[in-house]
């Protein structure tokens, strides 16, 4: 499912741009935070796989699509601390703040491994703490 708004998708589709894993990943998560889900999906490959390590993974775009419109209801923000690119992997160290099922604000510090394959998104492990 495409949107036709989303502006990551508008200005990618007005000019061919080659972009590196870390720039992709930037792209990508900058939608996230402007709630722009589409945006962020654009730079996933079809068949991604999401595994949040001790807790679930999730397989294939549509299942991430839905996964964010609950989870990412408000868009999350993000601290990048460490990017860190080699071959086909590049690892983004941080801290991610979410709001929970009751609105409350949550704040987590994580270690996303993304996998890349054609210049997209292909495979995420996720650690993820609560900060408490």
């Amino acid at each position: 499912m495409k949107n036709a708004y989303s502006p990551v998708l508008q200005q990618l589709s007005r000019k061919r741009i080659k972009m590196n894993n870390k720039t992709i990943l930037g792209k990508a998560n900058a939608a996230i935070t402007e709630g722009d889900n589409e945006g962020f999906l654009y730079f996933c490959t079809d068949d991604v796989e999401w595994t949040f390590i001790g807790d679930r993974t999730i397989r294939g775009k549509e299942a991430i699509r839905q996964y964010m419109a609950t989870t990412y209801a408000e868009p999350p923000k993000f601290k990048v601390e460490n990017l860190i690119a080699e071959g086909d992997f590049v690892t983004a160290i941080g801290k991610i703040s979410l709001k929970n099922e009751d609105g409350r604000t949550v704040d987590y510090a994580y270690c996303d491994v993304w996998r890349f394959r054609d210049g997209k998104m292909a495979e995420l492990k996720a650690f993820v703490i609560e900060i408490r």
